[in-house]
């Protein structure tokens, strides 16, 4: 049965792959499932068909038969354990990937997440300034404990598993800070990733929505 996901009809990201759509259709490329995509306008999140489907009226959702998710990492997590190419079949290795998983979302994400909300929403406010400073600084502590850790290997553990997926989503983020490009492997991990062909795909997919948006 083919998987539906739910997107931005009108990404914010303006079609750059940062939206978190993005995790689940680079997630089904790589492992060569099939899938159908809802687009949703802002007012369609908050009306009560989506929020039955995520409580909270973000994108996004996944599909399938009579499951429903919500929450990039869990889908991923799904997609990766019903099909072979996102997680080593050898346990320790398994479980390994998983924790790169948690990683990327627990330890990275929220200081780099929060870094781009003060970028837009704070910039006029006179903490601002030292706000900012000090999500650098975390976020900086942190990205140099993963440069550390990968060092000159092409991915965390081995071969490339969902831990660099999504890993890699949350480090596109700072893509254009200075602070990848401060750490060569790291800038190096992040251009390996867009490369793959199934990331290719999934990114002009999410692209073609914002260009046929941007044409209307």
């Amino acid at each position: 049965m083919t998987a539906t996901i739910t997107a931005f009809e009108r990404s914010p990201d303006r079609g750059n792959g940062l939206a978190r759509d993005m995790r689940l259709r680079w997630a089904l490329e790589e492992v060569g499932q099939p899938y159908e995509v809802r687009l949703l306008s802002f007012k369609a999140m908050k009306e009560p068909a989506h929020l039955a489907l995520q409580p909270f009226g973000q994108i996004p959702t996944y599909e399938e038969g009579d499951l429903a998710l919500f929450e990039s990492g869990a889908i991923v997590l799904h997609i990766a354990e019903r099909h072979p190419g996102l997680l080593p079949s050898d346990p320790n290795a398994r479980v390994r990937a998983i924790m790169w998983m948690f990683a990327a979302l627990n330890t990275l994400e929220p200081p780099i997440f929060d870094r781009s909300l003060v970028r837009i929403l704070e910039r006029d406010k006179p903490w601002y300034e030292e706000r900012l400073s000090a999500l650098d600084e975390i976020i900086r502590k942190r990205l140099d404990g993963l440069v550390n850790h990968l060092g000159e290997a092409d991915w965390l553990d081995g071969a490339f598993s969902a831990g660099d997926l999504l890993m890699v989503t949350v480090l596109r983020r700072l893509q254009g800070s200075g602070m990848l490009e401060a750490r060569p492997n790291l800038a190096a991990y992040i251009a390996r990733a867009e490369a793959r062909p199934a990331y290719r795909r999934a990114f002009e997919a999410q692209r073609a929505v914002f260009d046929a948006a941007a044409a209307e």
